[in-house]
């Protein structure tokens, strides 16, 4: 069974911090890369941040370098993403994706090549 269901999203004045987190269940897959992606009213979805099965490997968008911080806990199958030193720019509904056949060791910032993905949380950011 495949699900992913996110949740944390709300309201949060620019320069604040929020959490959100993703419950997944991909059974009966192992070694997956997991990730946030998110999309603006009226752009492009964009990917945010991944990280590999072991947690060793992460990758961030520029965009978020430095202020975002992606986890995981298989043992929880938990994915979280802390969000510091928000911007108004931050605003968008946030989707965690799992890549269940990664190709490279370092998870991929192509929502191609990502298999599932949850129905999002909105994150909103006021100036």
């Amino acid at each position: 069974q495949v699900q992913l269901v996110e949740s944390g999203g709300g309201l949060v004045q620019a320069g604040g911090s929020l959490r959100i987190s993703c419950v997944f269940s991909l059974r009966p897959f192992t070694n997956y890369h997991m990730g946030w992606f998110r999309q603006a009213p009226g752009k492009e979805r964009e990917f945010v941040a991944g990280i590999n099965w072991s947690g060793a490997s992460t990758k961030y968008a520029d965009s978020v370098q430095g202020r975002f911080t992606i986890s995981r806990d298989n043992a929880e199958k938990t994915l979280w993403l802390q969000m510091n030193s928000l911007k108004p720019e931050d605003t968008a509904v946030y989707s965690c994706a799992a890549d269940l056949f990664p190709r490279n060791f370092y998870p991929t910032a192509n929502a191609n090549e990502w298999d599932y993905w949850g129905q999002g949380t909105q994150v909103t950011v006021s100036s």
